[in-house]
């Protein structure tokens, strides 16, 4: 009697086993499907983005951005191999005790007069400059009222670049940077490149920090002060340096430029 019990209870055990092995293997696959659809997912995503990661960065310049930055300087190149060829007949190799700069403006002209002997290294580096177009079409880049007008980053960043480390050494300073008197800036002793300062009042206090004076405004000193002053120091030199006038153009639209600077009588 016990044994058929117990036959009894095993029987109805396997048929439990049983319906409960059915009964999981239907339920469980709508509990686990998200968790394995979300899985499978996320490896396809990562798939998918892997070849795209393991290429390097595309470093090919945009096709309207190739060729316009360096064909827009080239008939100002053009331009300032022109006017060097006319300097050359003109003018010395040297400059001359006593010479005088004409500059063509977008607001008007003036004519600056400068002197070998108050600054003689200054001078000479600004004359030869002006003999090789350096100044042509550069933009006022720093106009602060009552204080200074300043220039001397080329409109082509390539010719900028050709000077950049061409330092002279400083001149004693024998005049004092009154209004309308030109100097050299510089970043310290001995860095003067081809920046150059008109001061728009009397400056005595920079004679002291070797400012040297080498020439002055003699004649349109009204067209100085009237260079636009909107942007005042907003203008970035370190981007002048490296985009030249396309950099200028983009950001400071009203502001003032030299159209040419050149070698007068």
């Amino acid at each position: 009697m016990h044994g058929i019990r117990a036959l009894k209870w095993l029987v109805v055990s396997v048929v439990l086993v049983g319906v409960l092995g059915v009964w999981s293997a239907y339920a469980r696959p709508h509990r686990d499907h998200p968790v394995t659809l979300s899985e499978r997912e996320y490896i396809l995503e990562r798939l998918a983005q892997a070849p795209d990661a393991a290429q390097p960065p595309d470093k090919t310049p945009p096709p309207a951005a190739g060729p316009q930055p360096q064909a827009q300087p080239q008939p100002q190149k053009e331009q300032q191999q022109m006017n060097q060829g006319t300097a050359a007949e003109q003018w010395p190799e040297t400059a001359p005790d006593v010479f005088k700069v004409k500059f063509e403006c977008t607001n008007g002209e003036f004519v600056v007069e400068c002197h070998k002997d108050w600054a003689p290294l200054g001078a000479e580096r600004f004359y030869r400059l002006v003999k090789e177009g350096f100044y042509d079409n550069a933009g006022f880049f720093r106009v602060v009222p009552g204080f200074v007008v300043q220039f001397g980053l080329a409109a082509d960043p390539e010719v900028t670049n050709k000077w950049r480390n061409k330092r002279i050494q400083d001149d004693p300073v024998k005049q004092s940077n009154r209004e309308g008197y030109l100097s050299f800036a510089s970043a310290g002793p001995n860095t003067r490149t081809t920046q150059i300062f008109i001061n728009l009042g009397d400056n005595t206090r920079l004679d002291g920090m070797g400012f040297a004076p080498f020439g002055k405004v003699i004649s349109g000193m009204e067209v100085v002060k009237a260079i636009n002053p909107r942007y005042r120091e907003q203008p970035n030199q370190g981007m002048i340096t490296m985009e030249g006038n396309a950099y200028l153009e983009k950001n400071f639209p009203g502001l003032d430029y030299i159209r040419k600077a050149s070698l007068t009588r």
